[in-house]
């Protein structure tokens, strides 16, 4: 297990779901962990079971969609723990679940806001936090939807196309600053809202059946990979999307 004693991290999207998995995770590694998430009170939560736990968390409201709020999170991180050395960028919005010729102007612009502008907002302020820690890591949670394409999703798959992208400009871009940054492709994972959402329906056989290992991913296997991203057994690693699907390219 990789040892961050000593280090600050950051989780956007981490009052639920794989984001509270990347945050706990660190945390029993030893970082200091600032938990982000739209949901104040799901914030709280998460930092709440990582300190009964004994480690050490806070819990900061953002709008990632708000380059101003992302700002002042980050702030708040770096104030709360005196440095930042590591970022997992997570949060966002699902597809809507509309063709392109169905979608209007507004919901276009409302995912690729979220997913990609949102990221984007995420990685230029947290790039000179780590910058002035002397090096640091960045992941970036994309989705399978990054690098194929998923039925009647065009500004989901598009923004996570972009994500992807923008992965690979800022590795090559501060690479000489000691920064890695990095993307994740995860499949489709258990959770409980996934549970919500598809109670009552068979689409989690259907992906099950697709997918050469045989079920979905649990949150705690994608944070592992997260995690491991940010650890120094990556140190070599910067530019790259690891896909994390079960094997399923589909």
């Amino acid at each position: 297990m990789s040892d961050f004693t000593g280090r600050v991290g950051l989780v956007t999207g981490s009052g639920s779901g794989i984001g509270r998995a990347i945050a706990s995770g660190l945390a029993r590694r030893g970082a200091a962990v600032a938990v982000l998430d739209l949901d104040e009170a799901a914030a709280h939560e998460t930092a709440e079971a990582i300190t009964a736990a004994g480690g050490r968390a806070i819990a900061v409201p953002v709008d990632i969609a708000e380059e101003d709020s992302v700002r002042s999170a980050i702030r708040r991180t770096v104030t709360a723990f005196g440095r930042l050395d590591l970022a997992v960028n997570n949060a966002g919005v699902p597809s809507s679940g509309h063709e392109l010729t169905e979608m209007t102007a507004q919901a276009w612009e409302r995912v690729l806001r979220i997913n990609l502008t949102g990221t984007f907002f995420c990685v230029k302020h947290e790039i000179p936090e780590l910058r002035r820690a002397g090096g640091g890591a960045i992941a970036n949670i994309a989705s399978g939807g990054g690098l194929h394409a998923i039925p009647r999703s065009p500004a989901y798959v598009a923004g996570k196309h972009g994500v992807i992208g923008l992965t690979k400009a800022a590795a090559v871009d501060y690479a000489p600053d000691g920064i890695r940054v990095n993307a994740l492709a995860p499949g489709m994972t258990r959770t409980a809202k996934l549970d919500q959402v598809v109670e009552g329906t068979d689409m989690i056989a259907q992906h099950e059946a697709l997918t050469p290992l045989g079920r979905l991913a649990t949150p705690d296997e994608i944070a592992d990979t997260a995690i491991w991203l940010c650890s120094d057994e990556s140190s070599y690693v910067t530019g790259t999307t690891l896909s994390v699907d079960g094997g399923r390219r589909t």
